[in-house]
């Protein structure tokens, strides 16, 4: 029976450089999800898919404790969930095509002028996603907040190495059926509009 401690990851235990394989102790395809809050997609993902290993990234310690204690519940052996801020992870700690797939699913707006500079999806970012990704590994982006989806597309498009593809596929399904996020299922019951965008990286 799984425990808590078989979910959380000590960011400082894997190192520099991430190993994936010791982590979750196989070398099946890994996903990263930035922002898992308490879980939702992952668990959902995890379950549909135990051919695959997922990584939930949570710096809210109150869901990172949830998240991880509910994997452990549903007995996810192919699950792990950490608490640290999740840009410098990818930027320097991801090995590069080491990714199957990278989710960010409504990360903060910050939609104060001054404090964008803080937001997560910028230049540097869409970069390092481009080295972390596998060919043909997929970064899957969603938020309700239009100004800064419309950022994130302009960044995430101008690299050469992206591919606009289709925002559902066979690993997270149709879009109208949504990815079930917190925050997507509680915006969808306010009625905002939710942005998508899918690329593949195709070099």
């Amino acid at each position: 029976m799984l425990t808590m401690n078989d979910i959380a990851v000590d960011p400082l235990s894997l190192g520099e450089a991430a190993d994936f394989s010791a982590l979750f102790g196989n070398d099946r395809p890994v996903e990263l999800e930035i922002g898992c809050g308490k879980g939702g997609f992952l668990l959902r993902q995890a379950r549909a898919h135990p051919e695959r290993n997922y990584l939930g990234i949570e710096w809210a310690n109150a869901y990172y404790k949830f998240a991880a204690d509910r994997m452990a519940r549903w007995g996810l052996g192919n699950v792990r969930v950490m608490r640290c801020d999740a840009k410098p992870f990818v930027l320097r700690r991801v090995a590069a095509g080491s990714l199957a797939a990278l989710h960010v699913y409504h990360p903060d707006p910050w939609p104060k002028r001054r404090h964008r500079k803080r937001r997560l999806v910028q230049a540097d970012f869409a970069e390092a996603a481009a080295r972390v990704l596998a060919p043909g590994g997929r970064l899957a982006v969603q938020s309700d907040h239009a100004e800064y989806f419309c950022q994130m597309q302009a960044v995430i498009l101008s690299r050469a190495e992206f591919m606009a593809a289709p925002f559902e596929d066979e690993t997270i399904g149709a879009a109208g059926a949504g990815l079930q996020t917190n925050y997507e299922v509680k915006y969808l019951r306010e009625g905002r509009a939710i942005y998508r965008l899918a690329v593949v990286k195709w070099t």
